[in-house]
């Protein structure tokens, strides 16, 4: 998560750089209960590197979610995946097979 965070802090300031303004919160989804749980309590911090994103879920730039390992569509760029598990996020990608026959 920090290292999601960061770079979604330099999209951000690219994006404003190029006159694009974002007012919503940007959703960083994680399939780990406890490091959202770490990441949006403060009491938490002493330890860890999620002090940043903590601070930018205070600061509203931020929002984390906890999404489920079977719905992070990400892992098809990460994993490797049974058959069922990758048809399932092509087809939520909206990705088309073009050879195949119609």
């Amino acid at each position: 998560m920090a290292h999601a965070t960061c770079e979604i802090i330099w999209l951000r300031y690219l994006l404003q750089d190029f006159q694009v303004n974002i007012q919503e919160l940007t959703v960083l989804n994680c399939d780990n209960e406890a490091t959202v749980h770490i990441a949006a309590n403060p009491g938490f911090h002493e330890r860890t590197k999620h002090i940043l994103v903590l601070e930018k879920i205070q600061s509203e730039m931020i929002t984390a979610a906890y999404t489920p390992s079977s719905h992070q569509l990400a892992d098809i760029f990460t994993k490797p995946l049974g058959r069922d598990s990758f048809n399932m996020i092509i087809r939520k990608l909206g990705v088309l097979n073009l050879h195949s026959p119609t």
